[in-house]
């Protein structure tokens, strides 16, 4: 039986590429809510798994001030936020999963569940959270007045997070504490409310998430780093995980991700691993290929090394370019993801990295040719990697619909895609109809009333 992939589409809270273009510069862009009022109708019409929000309130930073390039150049710079979004998106569609970045260095546990839970009420069930310790962290951390966390102790705070957000979410309110009884006055029995108590490493508190239960209860749990800390994150609490890297390394990661995930107790089929790629379909391959190399023409060094530097920190302009990056560049407390990609005996120089971010950013190479060609590089991917899905990135405005009209039909003609959406939450959609809940080997389940551990 041919596997049934998980589709999500990308997108950040920023600038659409529009701008760039004469005469289009005024069109509907991030600050327009029927922009993104039109995008997640079409993504619903288009039957994807869910709309994904990437964000981080850091920016292109070097020596503790903003890169300039990324103020002239709008590099990582400018966004909204995309949480304020969602009760917008939720209305104006019934089936389509919503899935926002939040990082666990910003948000403390009571507030970003009483978040979740209510967005998961007012979308009936289709939330997801993309657990991340965040991006452009020196950026950050200056923003918030607060020291830069070395990178290790950040995914050992964001497991603390989770962990005390799992508390609340799954241990206040029993399945059936909401009574709401109008003849006798009672709202809730207050036998199956309960307090929760942490002291941790990095969190202590005392209470109750006040909103009751909502159709998931805990949304669709989601990560998104693929360091050593980043993957042992994944596979303890994460549902579902975005990769980006070539096929060899997408294998090696997926691989131990299912291994730790065995070794917690979850099973290997626990994390949906989705690979984050760009798509370009074109008449041709060759017509695909010279479209992406107008994109890279157009990206300069310095817009490469400030992407670079928006994620890892390092400034590849001050390095040799002629050699790889050096192992004392490697070992700072920014994200670590983009840094280890590109060290190893086989690691390539400097100006080989800035020729990488110029022509394919984050992701890896990007798929390209006529509808046909690009499944054929899809079924290979998945079948080199193991893989459950693709998180898509058009390469250019508009490339939605480019890959809702041309690619998804041919996936489905193979196939590979489900016909209609399963259930009515995003849980459903990438696990199974009636699979609403966490599952019982996820840690999250322990802290349930009747598992007697709260």
């Amino acid at each position: 039986m041919t596997k049934k992939l998980a589709i999500g589409m990308f997108q950040g809270g920023g600038v659409r590429q529009t701008w760039k273009v004469a005469g289009r510069e005024d069109e509907p862009n991030f600050t327009d809510l029927d922009y993104w009022l039109d995008l997640a109708r079409t993504c619903e019409a288009a039957g994807v798994d869910f709309l994904f929000f990437a964000d981080s309130y850091g920016y292109p930073t070097l020596n503790e001030s903003v890169i300039p390039t990324a103020v002239e150049r709008n590099v990582q710079f400018s966004t909204v936020d995309p949480h304020t979004l969602i009760s917008a998106l939720a209305a104006v569609t019934t089936k389509l999963g919503l899935v926002t970045t939040t990082s666990t260095m910003v948000e403390s546990p009571p507030a970003l569940t009483r978040q979740y839970r209510s967005l998961d009420h007012f979308s009936k069930g289709r939330m997801g959270w993309n657990v991340v310790t965040g991006s452009a962290q020196a950026a950050s951390a200056l923003l918030f007045g607060e020291p830069l966390m070395p990178h290790d102790d950040r995914y050992a705070k964001a497991a603390e997070h989770v962990d005390l957000s799992l508390k609340f979410w799954e241990g206040c309110w029993e399945p059936d504490a909401l009574v709401r009884d109008g003849a006798a006055g009672i709202w809730a029995d207050t036998s199956k409310v309960h307090e929760i108590e942490h002291e941790g490493t990095y969190f202590r508190s005392k209470g109750v998430l006040v909103t009751p239960p909502s159709p998931q209860v805990t949304p669709v749990l989601f990560q998104a780093g693929a360091s050593a800390p980043g993957r042992e994150l994944a596979a303890r609490y994460a549902e579902a995980v975005f990769l980006a890297a070539e096929a060899k390394a997408l294998a090696a990661q997926i691989a131990d991700i299912r291994r730790l995930s065995v070794q917690f107790g979850r099973g290997e089929d626990a994390v949906k691993c989705l690979i984050a790629g760009t798509f370009r379909v074109a008449d041709s391959m060759e017509d695909a290929q010279a479209q992406h190399q107008a994109v890279i023409d157009r990206i300069t060094d310095e817009h490469a090394a400030t992407l670079y530097a928006y994620f890892t920190g390092i400034d590849l302009l001050a390095l040799d370019p002629d050699k790889p990056i050096p192992m004392s560049a490697a070992g700072g407390d920014n994200g670590r993801t983009n840094i280890e990609r590109f060290l190893g005996p086989d690691a390539p120089t400097v100006r080989e990295v800035l020729e990488e971010f110029r022509a394919n950013g984050v992701m890896g190479k990007p798929f390209l040719g006529t509808p046909e060609q690009i499944v054929d590089q899809a079924e290979a991917m998945i079948a080199d990697t193991g893989a459950d899905g693709f998180l898509v990135q058009p390469e250019f405005d508009g490339g939605h619909d480019q890959f809702f009209a041309r690619v998804m039909p041919e996936m489905r003609r193979r196939g590979l895609l489900k016909d209609e959406l399963t259930g009515s939450t995003l849980r459903e959609h990438l696990f199974g109809e009636g699979k609403v809940l966490l599952p019982d080997t996820h840690p999250g389940a322990a802290y349930r009333v009747e598992s007697a551990l709260v």
